[in-house]
């Protein structure tokens, strides 16, 4: 209820906001964002293989007037619960945005900003996603509200209030989730971040208070650009996951790029997954990939690359040649 009560004043404050100048242009653009790929394992995941669609995100968003835009958002794509052959479509976002100089407010089912810095780092979300949304540690879009505020050119700071189950799941009344983050350049080539959340959880769900705890993201980033040179690296950490009590994940990524003559860059990235006292062993594992990256065009790109997945649990390497593709508009 208290999240919903402020979207609708969000709401109700932009449609007076626009309507003091109705003569502002109006402008309004389609979304689409198609990720695919062709992939085969080698060795022991030799059977593993074949053409697959990761994503497909179909939207249209359209500037009311006075800093003012709206968006919504289709996303399609794989799910557990259904056969792989299967797609699964949701609502990934219907917001409305508002600037006024150096703030800008959002409400509504928007995007959120706890790994939004190093997704964007990174660049290449057709490849893989960025390290906490990979691994669950938290979802890119939600039901809330966020506030961010550029302090001066090298200091912004941002703050979101969020159901907390992300958008494929839009419950009310089990906590929110609320998250802070600090973004500083203190050079002109160099960016830190670092992020917190708490997601709360609803005690009177269950009579097991002691099992079950609020959840909480510790998340700091560094990221260098030099000329055609970038790297950046992340450190994560998630406790009591799920809401289970001293049920910890942590983490690092370590990524670069170098961009090449002719619309060519050669990349690579290395994750560390691992939780305390081995209690999700199973999911525990070292990921590398490298490849090489070529822009078609500035709709268009496409990606030869390999990985290799090292899984704590049995020991086994899992080697893999990619071939990604990207579309968007």
């Amino acid at each position: 209820m208290r999240i919903t009560t402020l979207i609708i004043l969000v709401f109700l404050s932009s449609i007076y906001l626009s309507a003091q100048n109705i003569e502002e242009e109006t402008k309004g653009n389609a979304i689409i964002t198609i990720f695919s790929d062709f992939h085969a394992g080698f060795g022991n995941v030799n059977k593993e293989r074949g053409f697959s669609l990761e994503r497909a995100y179909i939207g249209y968003q359209y500037k009311i007037g006075n800093n003012i835009k709206i968006k919504a958002i289709a996303d399609f794509g794989q799910s557990k619960d259904v056969k792989d052959m299967h797609r699964i479509g949701f609502i990934k976002n219907a917001m409305i945005e508002w600037r006024y100089g150096k703030l800008c407010l959002k409400g509504g089912l928007i995007g959120t900003t706890q790994f939004k810095h190093q997704e964007s780092f990174w660049g290449k979300r057709y490849l893989m996603k960025s390290f906490q949304d990979e691994y669950k540690f938290g979802s890119s879009a939600d039901l809330g509200v966020s506030c961010e505020y550029e302090w001066s050119n090298f200091i912004y700071t941002d703050f979101i209030v969020l159901n907390g189950e992300g958008y494929k799941n839009l419950q009310i009344g089990k906590g929110l989730q609320y998250g802070l983050g600090i973004t500083t350049k203190p050079f002109k080539n160099l960016t830190l971040r670092v992020y917190a959340s708490y997601n709360e959880y609803n005690k009177s769900e269950t009579n097991e208070e002691n099992d079950y705890k609020g959840t909480t993201n510790i998340a700091g980033f560094i990221g260098y650009e030099y000329n055609q040179l970038s790297i950046g690296a992340e450190y994560n950490y998630m406790k009591n996951t799920d809401f289970l009590y001293n049920k910890n994940k942590m983490g690092i990524s370590v990524y670069t790029s170098i961009e090449l003559k002719h619309n060519f860059n050669i990349f690579a990235r290395y994750d560390y997954l691992y939780s305390n006292n081995d209690w999700d062993l199973e999911n525990d594992l070292m990921n590398g990939l490298c490849g090489v990256e070529y822009k078609i065009n500035k709709y268009i790109r496409i990606s030869p690359n390999f990985r290799v997945i090292y899984k704590m649990n049995n020991k086994i390497v899992h080697p893999y040649f990619y071939l990604n593709m990207s579309f968007m508009i």
